[in-house]
């Protein structure tokens, strides 16, 4: 028999985008083409059964990706969003129960002071406890130059993307056991910035850093803490102001496959670093680049 070889750079969309934007919150339901998050494709193998998981950012693009591949894998999923993305974040609940497992919709805005704690509050009320959590929710606003960078937006991204990281840990740390995962999305930004996203690279190097850090102290706890820094990935977070509207439609042609990524190529590789099967992985950063370097 043949081997099954798929040439990566024709496996998912490899086109130009047509040039668009949307107005916030940007949803995938909008976009073109929409991103593919594994939907139709994603199969099981019972890596996570009964796990009880926490997705921040779960309703579109990676989030989406690792939650139903999560749920596939035999795990109950709550997913936070932001307020307003309620149509992706519904069809991401009718992935996971499809898959038998339960969904728990968690609309707020992290921004807000008291959502930490309300986000760990209901998730492990409903799930019934807590033993991974998938920290990616994030805040991304291209601004070609520093003098025109409002920094209430500086404010905002750092809130959104690491402080509200530190608050999500230090509030579920009592409920994880022994065995538990945290996994944070930290970017190729952190280790090669691109000059027109000042903040939102800082927040990604401040969270590779944050990663690495934490798993030293947790490991005694054994609980292992992992990052994953995507390239340039299909996602409504690059519609939403993330990149210059102009940029969009060679958006990831200059990866060296030639094309951007698609969440559903992450999803196998925060599974993996949820799993026991990553046992002996942890303080490490997994890049899904296309191609691109990283280095801490």
């Amino acid at each position: 028999m043949k081997p099954v070889l798929k040439d990566p750079r024709k496996l998912f969309y490899s086109d130009r985008f047509t040039k668009q934007d949307q107005d916030t919150p940007a949803l995938q339901t909008n976009m073109q083409p929409r991103p593919d998050c594994g939907e139709e494709s994603y199969v099981g193998n019972k890596k996570l059964e009964n796990r009880r998981v926490l997705i921040t950012g779960g309703d579109s693009g990676i989030g989406r990706a690792a939650a139903i591949a999560f749920a596939r894998e035999g795990a109950d999923v709550a997913i936070q969003f932001f307020p307003g993305e309620e149509k992706d974040a519904q069809q991401v609940a009718d992935y996971i129960e499809k898959a038998g497992r339960k969904a728990v919709l968690l609309p707020y805005d992290l921004r807000n002071e008291t959502a930490p704690q309300q986000i760990i509050e209901q998730t492990v009320a409903e799930l019934g406890g807590l033993d991974t959590l998938v920290l990616n929710a994030a805040q991304q606003i291209s601004q070609k130059a520093i003098e025109e960078l409002p920094i209430q937006q500086v404010k905002d991204s750092f809130t959104i993307n690491i402080i509200a990281m530190f608050e999500l840990v230090q509030l579920a740390l009592s409920h994880l056991p022994a065995g538990s995962s945290i996994i944070t999305t930290t970017s190729i930004q952190a280790f090669n910035p691109s000059d027109h996203l000042l903040d939102y690279a800082a927040t990604k190097s401040a969270i590779a850093n944050f990663t690495v850090g934490l798993a030293k102290q947790l490991a005694k706890k054994g609980i292992r803490v992992n990052g994953v820094a995507p390239g340039p990935i299909w996602t409504p977070l690059q519609l939403d102001q993330g990149q210059p509207p102009e940029a969009i439609p060679e958006f990831g042609q200059e990866a060296l496959l030639e094309r951007a990524g698609q969440p559903a190529e992450l999803a196998p590789v925060y599974v993996f670093l949820a799993s026991n099967d990553a046992s002996y992985v942890t303080a490490q950063i997994y890049g899904v680049t296309g191609g691109e370097a990283i280095n801490l």
